[in-house]
C-alpha cells in the first residue's frame, strides 16, 4: 500500500484494536486513534508511542468526521448490544461507515465474529435461542459495510478470543480460575472451542491495509486451533506451574455457581453449534497464527491463577 495518510483505529485501547495498533506501529505505519478520554492511562500510553489521538466517540458525528479526514484506512470494532440498548452496535457501526465514506476512506477493515450472517441456520433459532439481538446486530453491521461502496473492504470474523483467559476479561468470565485454579463452564467435556489470539487479528488487519487487493471483499473466519477445556487447563498448568482443572456443569449448576447467564447461554451455543471455522482457510493467507500454547507462553506473566 502506498501510504497517503494514517490508519484510523477504533477500539485502540481494547484487545483487538490495541493489537492492530501494535502491528501497524511495528510496520512503521502512522496511526490515529478515536478515544473517549485522551487523558486516560491507556490513551496517554498510545500518545507516547506516537499515535495521533482524536477525542470523540461513535455518536459524535463531528469527532468522527475529524478522525476520518485524511486517513487511508479505518479499523472498525464496536461494542455488542446491551439489554438496555439493543441498537447501539448497529448505530455506532453505521455512524462510522458514514463518516468513512464521506471522508473518502479507501480501505475499511471491520472485525465481527465467526458465523455472523448464518444465525438463521442455528438449531433453535426459530424458538428465539442464542440471543438473536447479538447475532442480528453483528450481521447488520457487516451488511452495511458490504453495501457502502468502499473501494476495498474486509470483514474479519474471529472465533473465541484466547485473551479472555487473562484479566481483565477473565475476572468475570472465569472467576474461579483466580480463586481456585479451575475453569468452570457449562461446556461439555468433549466440546471443542475454536480460538484465536487478539494479536493475530491485529496481524490480519495490518495485512489487509498493506495489501487491500488481496483481501478485498472477503469475510474471513479466524481461529488457530480447536481445543476442549481440559486441553486449555493442561496448557495453563504447564505454563504456570500451577494445577489448573476444568469443570463442566449443567446450565443450572453453572448459574448456581455464579457464572453469568449470558456466558452460560454462549457456552450452550458452542455445545450445539460452535464457530465452525475452517482452520485450513484461516492459515491459507500466510499470516502466522499462534497456537494456544504459544499464546499462553507469551502471556505467562499475565495469568491470575489461584489454588483450590
Amino acid at each position: 500500500m502506498t501510504e497517503t495518510g494514517p490508519i484510523l483505529v477504533t477500539g485502540a485501547t481494547g484487545a483487538q484494536g490495541g493489537a492492530v495498533v501494535d502491528t501497524l506501529l511495528e510496520q512503521g505505519v502512522s496511526v490515529r486513534a478515536l478515544v473517549r478520554d485522551p487523558q486516560s492511562v491507556k490513551s496517554k500510553a498510545l500518545a507516547g508511542r506516537g499515535v495521533d489521538l482524536v477525542k470523540g466517540d461513535f455518536y459524535d458525528e463531528g469527532s468522527l468526521a475529524v478522525a476520518a479526514t485524511g486517513v487511508t484506512g479505518v479499523f472498525s470494532v464496536q461494542t455488542p448490544p446491551a439489554p438496555d440498548d439493543l441498537e447501539r452496535e448497529i448505530r455506532a457501526g453505521r455512524k462510522l461507515i458514514e463518516a468513512a465514506k464521506a471522508a473518502g476512506v479507501n480501505v475499511f477493515v471491520h472485525t465481527s465474529v465467526a458465523r455472523a450472517g448464518e444465525q438463521e441456520t442455528f438449531v433453535g433459532w426459530e424458538e428465539g435461542r442464542w440471543w438473536p439481538d447479538y447475532w442480528n446486530s453483528k450481521a447488520a453491521v457487516n451488511d452495511a459495510i458490504k453495501e457502502a461502496g468502499f473501494a476495498h473492504w474486509v470483514i474479519l470474523k474471529p472465533a473465541y478470543m484466547m485473551d479472555n483467559f487473562i484479566p481483565p476479561k477473565a475476572v468475570w468470565m472465569y472467576p474461579s480460575l483466580a480463586t481456585k485454579g479451575a475453569i468452570e463452564t457449562s461446556l461439555n467435556a468433549d466440546t471443542r472451542l475454536d480460538m484465536i489470539a487478539a494479536a493475530d487479528v491485529g496481524r490480519f488487519a495490518a495485512a489487509a491495509f498493506a495489501n487491500p487487493e488481496s483481501f478485498d471483499g472477503q469475510e474471513i473466519d479466524l481461529a488457530a486451533e480447536c481445543l476442549t477445556m481440559d486441553d486449555v487447563a493442561n496448557i495453563l498448568s504447564n505454563v504456570s506451574g500451577a494445577t489448573v482443572l476444568a469443570r463442566s456443569f449443567s446450565p443450572k449448576e453453572a448459574r448456581a455457581a455464579g457464572i453469568h447467564a449470558g456466558l452460560v447461554q454462549n457456552q450452550q451455543w458452542v455445545n450445539v453449534e460452535g464457530y465452525k471455522v475452517d482452520l485450513g482457510r484461516a492459515r491459507s493467507f500466510g499470516i502466522p497464527l499462534s497456537t494456544f500454547s504459544e499464546w499462553a507462553e507469551k502471556h505467562s506473566a499475565d495469568f491470575a491463577i489461584g489454588h483450590a
